[in-house]
């Protein structure tokens, strides 16, 4: 009986050893892929940013003070004790006003209202500079010379001059103010948009989309926006930042409505009842303080923002930690 001929073997078809907890490309192929959310995404870009991640504590323990802060306090920011100007103490954590009102309480319901008017202001300011810079930069022509006209002549009034004119004539109130807030910080964020949207509607996909008979909104908030997104971030904070300090300034100069607790009217009724002279400085330097230190979260996390949008300033050492964090998370193949 003859020998049968022996198939040659190759190392594929031997079975190596598997140290364990290693995975092989049979077990990989089981795994079911993990799709990267848009939650792990935003967790892993804060995390790998240091600015960032300092500046998204300051922001999140201001917003908790708005929230939890009336539950905490003891009284009702218009309620006269008979605790006249008292400094910090057991019962008063931030001492009391001449007329002896909790000064905590006014600022924890103060964080909300002044937090909820410059984020509304940002809000209303970055839509309506989204909308004029996308429709001016993309459509060019008339379109693009009106819109940029009404955009420079805004440009070139000046801000908080003309939010005390206006904030002078109108009803004094909170929708006043951010009315007033809204219609003087939007011309540096279309500014900004229009003129990257010069560049994208030039590149190939927006071409395609448009020999396709695309609807032209459709293009712009579907093709041109997503690549537009760091920027308008970054416009977001930066008008959070100027409504949260033209606010307290409007208010301090009593423009606002100075019944209703807020960190400007808080600072205003501390110069009317001259706490500064009188040596009150916990009248007016808890307000000033969380003014100044919401101020510099929120440049913390526009630099952030900056850091991770403009590739001049990346740094080796950032991109190395952000790659490694979004490798924790991405999918498995």
């Amino acid at each position: 009986m003859g020998l049968e001929p022996q198939m040659p073997i190759s190392t594929r078809d031997v079975q190596q050893p598997v140290a364990p907890g290693v995975m092989t490309s049979a077990d990989a192929a089981v795994v079911p892929a993990h799709k990267q959310s848009a939650w792990e995404t935003f967790k892993s870009v804060i995390t790998a940013n240091p600015r960032m991640l300092t500046g998204f504590c300051i922001l999140g323990f201001f917003v908790l003070l708005g929230l939890v802060g009336p539950l905490l306090a003891r009284y009702d920011p218009s309620t006269l004790t008979n605790d006249l100007f008292q400094a910090p103490n057991a019962t008063h954590w931030l001492g009391t006003t001449p007329r002896g009102e909790d000064i905590f309480s006014q600022l924890a319901y103060g964080t909300r209202t002044s937090l909820l008017v410059s984020f509304a202001a940002a809000i209303g300011s970055t839509l309506l500079s989204m909308i004029i810079g996308l429709t001016a930069g993309y459509f060019s022509g008339w379109i693009d010379d009106v819109l940029s006209f009404i955009t420079n002549v805004f440009l070139v009034l000046p801000g908080l001059p003309l939010a005390i004119v206006i904030a002078s004539f109108a009803v004094k109130g909170v929708w006043t103010v951010i009315a007033v807030l809204l219609f003087t910080s939007w011309p540096w964020g279309a500014r900004v948009l229009r003129a990257q949207t010069l560049t994208v509607r030039q590149r190939e996909f927006v071409s395609a989309s448009r020999l396709m008979g695309e609807n032209p909104l459709r293009i712009i908030f579907t093709e041109i926006l997503p690549n537009e997104i760091a920027i308008v971030s970054s416009g977001f904070v930066g008008t959070f930042i100027y409504a949260a300090l033209t606010e307290v300034a409007l208010e301090f100069l009593g423009l606002g409505d100075t019944s209703k607790p807020s960190w400007g009217v808080i600072l205003y009724w501390a110069q009317s009842q001259n706490a500064l002279l009188a040596g009150g400085w916990w009248q007016f330097i808890p307000p000033g303080l969380c003014v100044a230190v919401l101020c510099a979260g929120l440049t913390f996390i526009n630099f952030g923002i900056d850091e991770i949008a403009n590739p001049s300033l990346r740094t080796e050492r950032g991109m190395r930690k952000l790659l490694k964090h979004i490798k924790k998370t991405k999918a498995i193949i």
